[in-house]
């Protein structure tokens, strides 16, 4: 069985790191580039960066701010945000990221996947999916929640995996920020629907979420924000819970 991944999601906005419910009422809770030395310091497996401003307002990632925290860090580091080109993953990817995470660009551009995995290799390209409940299914959406693609999320995951995506990062935007858990049921159909690692990400409040979304889904690695922002958990807690379980980590 392959570790189990821990991964602190820095969301950020105007070059701090915030945090909210569903995308809104952001509040500030520290510096990008500090924040994510000392999750690496924890045990972290991998950090991941995004900054949720910018496909919304248009804005690219703040360059410099990546290039500061990259410098930092000896695990990887994931970038997403605006990113809506193959020249800004090239941009991402020079900063210093190890991956860089497509959303918008890619459903408005499926071919973009297949470019950048061809130009920088399938391990750098990460598609972030974030879902939302609908019938007897999950719709994509995208630009921070608002816009709904009437894609099937299982069917897109499928599709970017064929055409390059090394990753999926899924996010449930019913779960995102309410600490409730993770959507279980939408994480287990996406995991089991493809065979690249697909990374849990919305919904984390506490470090039974983690075990439940590791024992019931075949979720590689879980992404969490709050719980390690407001000092409820360090990874290394984390880690131990789960270690305390039978639940393989590195």
């Amino acid at each position: 069985m392959l570790a189990k991944r821990i991964i602190p999601c820095l969301d950020m906005k105007d070059g701090k790191v915030v945090k909210g419910i569903k995308f809104k009422n952001l509040r500030d809770v520290g510096y990008p580039p500090d924040l994510a030395k000392e999750y690496e310091g924890q045990g972290a497996d991998e950090v991941t960066f995004l900054d949720i401003s910018a496909s919304v307002e248009g804005r690219k990632t703040m360059l410099n701010i990546v290039t500061e925290t990259a410098e930092r860090l000896t695990v990887p580091l994931c970038v997403g945000g605006g990113i809506s080109s193959v020249d800004d993953m090239r941009k991402a990817l020079n900063a210093g990221a190890d991956k860089v995470s497509i959303n918008s660009a890619a459903v408005m551009n499926p071919d973009m996947i297949t470019e950048c995995a061809e130009n920088f290799g399938r391990q750098c390209v990460v598609v972030a999916i974030d879902v939302k409940k609908k019938d007897n299914g999950w719709t994509v959406v995208t630009h921070g929640g608002t816009k709904d693609t009437g894609l099937d999320a299982l069917e897109w995951a499928q599709r970017a995996q064929d055409l390059g995506a090394g990753e999926i990062l899924l996010t449930s935007m019913d779960a995102d920020g309410v600490k409730t858990g993770y959507d279980i049921p939408a994480t287990a159909a996406i995991a089991d629907a493809v065979s690249i690692p697909v990374i849990a990400s919305g919904g984390c409040g506490n470090v039974e979420h983690i075990y439940e979304v590791f024992t019931q889904t075949n979720a590689a690695a879980a992404l969490a924000a709050s719980i390690f922002h407001f000092k409820e958990y360090t990874v290394g807690d984390v880690k131990q819970y789960l270690k305390d379980r039978g639940v393989v980590v590195r």
